[in-house]
């Protein structure tokens, strides 16, 4: 569906809502979002600003978008900053795929602004404390009927057992998980992406909780482990989504709830978080790789799962080695210069320099992507033959024929990632990865 076809229906739907004529004067879909569009809408009449989530075409999901605005208008009782619902439907014929339209709440969500610009710096002083109170009330909301209820480790596990693409590192985490868990700390409602990302925020603080679709029944400490896990950090070294201390998100909390959480048991939730997003990255890129749904910004998610593993290594304290220098695979002399490295090279900076240079909006998000790609593409070509000759050595030094091998092997508890062999082969091989994939990400 066009843009321009949008807009009509828009136009309709929202006239038939006021019982006048309205007449959308700008629509514009944001750059970011994976899973859902989101658009913004400006109108000729009051409310001027909406903002349009809506299902991509062909890939709906009614019952889940039904949920998400049922759970907005309570969440809007309870006190929770969200934005007001305008109007919603599961029935493609009205705006060609289910829908929820809200008002327009002003403010920032991009997390490295908040995290770093110095407008919301007195907005940061406090933001710990606030995420605990509206965690608290979201956690009140009374469990509407038929929300989906289920084990969310045993949930995941079946969820990465089903991509059939054994992880070393994650399987250290599942198994730490599944040893560690501690007792079910209730039964509420669960944001189940209260994160930074999904937040708006001004200069004064917290203006809206965004993006219900994973709403669920579950563990309230689920949220806050998931609101700490360091991908939403973003560089940061303050666990609350990079604004401030747990201390201060569980005094907030213990305002409104009455009683504060065992931070052992956030922690628990921390790695679990951070486990999940490493599955969720591989998942996403295998919409890509099945067809099911072809995406350039998919298929480079794939290659952040490393950085999850990075991260469950060091939370989990399998020991580091010392870090070995990277070695460039040997010249190509059969095709000549160029090489395949400098001709990625050559048209990632073109892609940089004059494409993005001239964009805006998704297209301007979505060349960001691909210079991201080509990035990885040429650190590959450089480095990768070298780190695939070093890793097949290592594995046959322990015994193993393969990565899929050492996988199943931590799963049985066969291997022990304290070993030093153990734990240095999987280091090298995070490391190595990130080297390709996030060069940045393991100097944090």
């Amino acid at each position: 569906m066009s843009a321009a076809e949008l807009d009509e229906l828009l136009a309709r739907r929202l006239s038939e809502i006021q019982g006048t004529p309205v007449r959308v004067t700008r629509l514009g879909r944001a750059s970011g979002g994976a899973s859902r569009e989101t658009w913004f809408v400006e109108l000729d009449r009051p409310p001027h600003e909406l903002v349009l989530r809506r299902d991509p075409v062909g890939l709906a999901r009614p019952e889940v978008m039904a949920r998400e605005a049922v759970v907005l208008e309570a969440a809007e009782r309870a006190g929770v900053p969200v934005p007001h619902v305008v109007d919603h439907s599961t029935d493609a014929s009205v705006l060609g795929s289910p829908y929820v339209l809200t008002g327009h709440v002003d403010g920032e969500t991009i997390p490295r602004r908040l995290l770093r610009e110095e407008k919301y710096a007195a907005a940061r002083e406090g933001l710990a404390r606030e995420l605990g109170r509206a965690a608290a009330r979201i956690h009140q909301i009374p469990v509407p009927a038929g929300m989906p209820d289920h084990d969310p480790l045993e949930a995941l596990i079946a969820d990465y057992d089903a991509l059939g693409d054994p992880i070393p590192a994650l399987e250290i985490a599942f198994r730490w998980l599944r040893e560690h868990r501690p007792e079910r700390s209730g039964n509420a409602l669960v944001h189940g992406d209260f994160r930074n990302g999904n937040l708006i925020v001004d200069e004064t603080g917290l203006r809206a909780v965004l993006d219900w679709e994973l709403v669920h029944a579950g563990d309230p400490m689920e949220d806050l482990g998931w609101l700490c896990t360091t991908a939403w950090r973003f560089g940061s070294p303050l666990p609350v989504g990079g604004f401030g201390p747990i201390d201060e998100m569980l005094d907030g909390y213990a305002e409104i709830a009455g009683v504060r959480p065992d931070p052992d048991v956030v922690r628990w939730w921390e790695i679990c978080g951070a486990a999940k997003w490493g599955v969720i990255c591989r998942s996403q890129a295998e919409q890509h790789l099945s067809g099911a749904h072809p995406s350039m910004e998919l298929a480079a998610i794939g290659r952040r799962v490393c950085e999850q593993e990075l991260d469950l290594l060091r939370a989990l304290g399998v020991p580091r080695p010392p870090t070995q220098e990277q070695a460039e695979a040997a010249p190509d002399d059969l095709h000549g210069r160029p090489s395949a490295a400098e001709l990625v090279a050559a048209t990632r900076d073109f892609v940089r320099d004059e494409v993005q240079a001239g964009a805006e909006g998704r297209m301007r998000f979505q060349s960001l992507v691909a210079v991201n790609v080509l990035s990885t593409v040429e650190r590959e070509l450089r480095f990768g033959a070298e780190q695939r000759r070093r890793h097949q050595e290592q594995l046959a030094e322990l015994g193993f024929a393969d990565r899929a091998a050492l996988a199943a092997a931590l799963r049985s508890g066969e291997a022990d990632p304290q070993d030093e062999g153990v734990a240095a082969l999987l280091w090298s091989e995070v490391l190595d990865r990130l080297a390709v994939a996030n060069p940045k990400h393991a100097e944090r």
